[in-house]
């Protein structure tokens, strides 16, 4: 039976919200298996977060770059945050957004992209030279649409499309281009806020629909409730679910008495046609470690009464 170490409890009392023996208990439940934990813990009831917004040990900078009917977002990693305030390199990664909308988002493809006589992969090479510590181009992203606009937000913008957190946004429609593109940077800031998984229900992976139908199922059958009532109420336990991570369905942070599929019915007859997400892509620095501290929902808000 593996360990239980007291960071590992700390680490998932930070992302649950649970208690402490109660996250001692999941992890020995677990064989300290930290995925396996939280899930024990949602479905016992006791987890008070099921998805937090998180960060991987890395630093750098988020990138975008709009073209025509498209638009790509970069991610760059680095040891420290020296990158996102020294400005050479806020320019490689401009850079490297520029290119990525002319070769595509294929990272080895981005890297072998030419800029004068040097690639990109020469330029990130000679940045690590420079500034002494290691950076990485770790992915790459497109939205585009046939007819429309590709709207777009950085949030903790250090620069022009360059920051900690980056959204592009399909919105396909024959409406004014104008009014989309203020449409368009107002849905990609509620995406920067609410960091939903997919545009619809449909677009969600099977597994995740799965895994969460499993967690209601046994956390109901633990409440006693009857087996022949268990399947009627995870399916209104789903539509609660696909409110939180669907984007059309999540209640929209400019205005929460609607969701965004009524904000964007809404917007139609302003921009003079019918409107469509087709897709979106956030990039956040550092995703995949919990940050409890700071609730990016409010923050991004906040800047959108400044916008």
């Amino acid at each position: 039976m593996a360990n239980v170490t007291a960071q590992m409890v700390k680490e998932l009392r930070d992302k649950t919200g649970a208690g402490m023996m109660d996250c001692k208990a999941a992890l020995g439940e677990t064989n300290a298996d930290m995925e396996a934990a939280v899930d024990w813990l949602r479905k016992k009831g006791l987890s008070k977060a099921a998805k937090k917004a998180g960060r991987v040990a890395a630093e750098g900078l988020i990138g975008v770059a709009l073209g025509g009917t498209k638009g790509v977002v970069v991610g760059v990693n680095s040891e420290t945050d020296f990158v996102a305030r020294n400005e050479h390199i806020q320019g490689l990664v401009r850079m490297i957004a520029d290119v990525a909308l002319d070769v595509g988002p294929d990272v080895e493809a981005i890297k072998a992209g030419k800029v004068g006589a040097l690639t990109i992969n020469d330029a990130i090479n000679s940045a690590i030279a420079t500034i002494g510590e290691n950076m990485t181009l770790r992915r790459a992203a497109q939205v585009s649409v046939k007819a429309g606009m590709v709207g777009s937000y950085v949030h903790n913008s250090v620069s022009e499309g360059l920051g900690k957190i980056g959204v592009i946004v399909g919105l396909e429609s024959p409406g004014q281009k104008d009014e989309l593109t203020m449409l368009g940077r107002q849905v990609a800031m509620h995406i920067a806020a609410s960091n939903p998984q997919a545009v619809e229900p449909g677009g969600l992976d099977p597994q995740t629909v799965a895994r969460e139908k499993d967690i209601l199922a046994d956390k109901f059958r633990t409440q006693g409730k009857p087996e022949a009532m268990i399947a009627k109420i995870v399916e209104s336990g789903l539509k609660t679910f696909y409110k939180e991570v669907c984007l059309l369905e999540q209640a929209y942070i400019h205005d929460p008495a609607k969701t965004v599929a009524q904000a964007l019915k809404e917007a139609e007859g302003k921009v003079g046609g019918a409107i469509k997400v087709t897709a979106f892509v956030r990039y956040g620095l550092g995703e995949g470690i919990d940050r409890p501290d700071q609730d990016f929902a409010a923050e991004v808000a906040a800047t959108a009464g400044k916008a």
